[in-house]
């Protein structure tokens, strides 16, 4: 008959977690000989599994510009991520603020400077009050030249290092590519041609030639997300930017000083 031991246990608290069990097992030799059996395989899982290094440093040369690509892929991020924040491309109430200032007259040039390094948008406006300021009698087709001018420049500054991210996902998989070609030239190079091959080690060499194909595909597919996502918020600021403007165009030319007919 099994015997079962009782012990008394004290509340513990709500935050502490039980982990315990309040029965103790008498039967010694049937989990230490489990317990033995399952350390066994957990080291035989560890001691086949080879390490992130390891894998690197079987991979050969052409994972290296991969490597590159990652850390320039996640750079480039990481940046455009920091610089494509509403709050410094088309803040809040933006238009709402510039239009309430200028309801009665133009604002001074220090305060239209303040505007220009407020945000992208506050620079596209700002381009528009100095035109109005230094030609009292522009017309609305020249003021929107002005704006449709900065507002160019203002794009090509949000699109600044997409370029380059769409190409680290473009040339990425071509890169994992050429290393597995490399790899499995290598591999077949080595091979004797008297036909007394190992499969065993065979096979090990292919596997470790595909990981520069693993490696442009984790690189490539995380890269070209990004891509597709940065180019969808600056398309929606450039929408942002020309409503804008559009709404500041004929609030400015009530400034505009009428040109004479003759």
């Amino acid at each position: 008959m099994d015997c079962e031991v009782r012990h008394p246990t004290a509340r513990a608290p709500s935050w502490v977690r039980r982990t315990g069990h309040s029965k103790t097992s008498l039967r010694g030799p049937s989990w230490g000989h489990n317990r033995a059996s399952q350390n066994a395989r957990v080291d035989l899982f560890h001691t086949e599994r080879p390490g992130l290094f390891s894998i690197i440093q079987a991979a050969g040369w052409p994972i290296w510009p991969l490597l590159l690509c990652s850390i320039a892929s996640l750079a480039l991020v990481i940046e455009r991520v920091s610089s494509l924040r509403s709050a410094r491309v088309t803040p809040a109430r933006l238009i709402e603020e510039v239009i309430s200032v200028t309801r009665a007259h133009l604002p001074t040039a220090d305060v239209v400077n303040k505007l220009a390094d407020n945000s992208v948008l506050g620079a596209v406006l700002a381009s528009g009050l100095r035109a109005v300021m230094a030609e009292p009698r522009i017309t609305e087709d020249a003021l929107r030249g002005t704006f449709e001018s900065a507002g160019r420049a203002a794009v090509h500054k949000l699109e600044r290092y997409l370029n380059t991210l769409g190409t680290i996902a473009s040339a990425a998989p071509l890169l994992g590519l050429l290393g597995t070609v490399i790899g499995m030239i290598e591999i077949f190079g080595s091979q004797a041609p008297n036909g007394g091959n190992n499969p065993a080690l065979l096979a090990h060499g292919i596997s470790v030639a595909l990981y520069n194909t693993a490696f442009g595909l984790i690189i490539a597919i995380p890269s070209l997300m990004f891509y597709r996502y940065f180019r969808g918020v600056v398309e929606a600021y450039t929408l942002d930017m020309e409503q804008a403007a559009d709404r500041l165009v004929p609030h400015l030319m009530r400034f505009a000083v009428p040109r004479s007919a003759g």
